[in-house]
């Protein structure tokens, strides 16, 4: 590429159908998401493509893909649509996307817009909290990386590789076998960073020479300040304008104004007892 090209960074939309008078949001993503949108077409400069890196749902129920495609309605920004641990693919598909086969397929694609080759990876596992990477989803890869290799690559992710190995934490990212198998993957090829979330924070690294971005999102923030046996829950919401140049990447967070009250605190236990659920009600589905 030459120049540079502009894009924008959003996930854990989390947004939920009005009609589920949904409990277990913690904030009003609806309004944040009308909020983001509304900044987004106010930059000075239009962005060549917006990432939304997962948990694009609250619950991954149709009727809330079809909520978020209505406030999406008319945004003339081509967004590229990765899937987390709180939505699902057959929702997903029929709700945002209109498609009604191949409902269990991994959402994987890549694109190029303005310059840069967009690779999509779908980690969402059902009945898990943390992300995963099946065989054929690395042969897709593999394909995706032999082509336009005269290009920037940017993959989207909701789960972030890991970053090290405690066993108590392989929930908040890709599991430590993909994460081994997606470096060696990723070795050798021009890859100018992967963008993720899931975790709610706003939280940079470079990962094997990658920059490595995670976003806060537009549900809630986990105090990264906070210490001890439990994951504190305070306000806050986050997007990102990133500009790719010949030079590498730049991304400015742009932070909604919050008062960082507490919304809850989870314990690991918890935690596991929660992911012990959504694998009950995988399994019977």
């Amino acid at each position: 590429m030459t120049g540079k090209t502009s894009f924008v960074h959003i996930t854990d939309l989390h947004i939920s159908a009005p009609e589920l008078e949904d409990t277990r949001l913690r904030s009003d993503t609806t309004a944040t998401l009308k909020a983001v949108r509304a900044m987004i077409e106010g930059l000075a400069s239009r962005p060549a493509f917006v990432i939304a890196s997962g948990d694009l749902t609250n619950h991954g129920d149709e009727a809330s893909y079809r909520a978020l495609a209505d406030l999406m309605h008319g945004f003339d920004v081509p967004v590229v649509w990765a899937l987390g641990n709180h939505d699902t693919r057959a929702g997903f598909y029929r709700g945002l996307l209109g498609r009604t086969d191949d409902l269990d397929a991994p959402h994987d694609e890549h694109r190029v817009i303005d310059g840069v080759h967009l690779v999509t990876l779908d980690t969402s596992v059902p009945g898990k909290i943390g992300g995963d990477l099946e065989d054929a989803q690395f042969a897709f890869l593999e394909a995706a990386l032999r082509s336009h290799t005269e290009l920037p690559k940017v993959l989207v992710m909701h789960h972030a590789p890991a970053l090290d190995r405690d066993p108590d934490w392989e929930w908040e990212g890709l599991s430590f076998a993909a994460t081994d198998r997606l470096a060696a993957a990723l070795d050798g090829h021009r890859i100018a960073g992967i963008f993720s979330g899931h975790i709610h924070q706003d939280r940079f690294s470079h990962w094997h020479g990658i920059p490595l971005v995670v976003g806060m999102g537009q549900h809630c923030a986990l105090d990264p300040l906070h210490s001890g046996d439990s994951i504190r829950s305070v306000s806050g919401a986050s997007f990102s304008v990133c500009v790719l140049r010949d030079s590498g990447l730049t991304v400015t967070c742009a932070p909604l104004p919050s008062d960082r009250v507490e919304l809850a605190r989870t314990t690991l236990d918890q935690l596991r007892a929660y992911e012990d659920s959504l694998a009950n009600r995988a399994t019977a589905a």
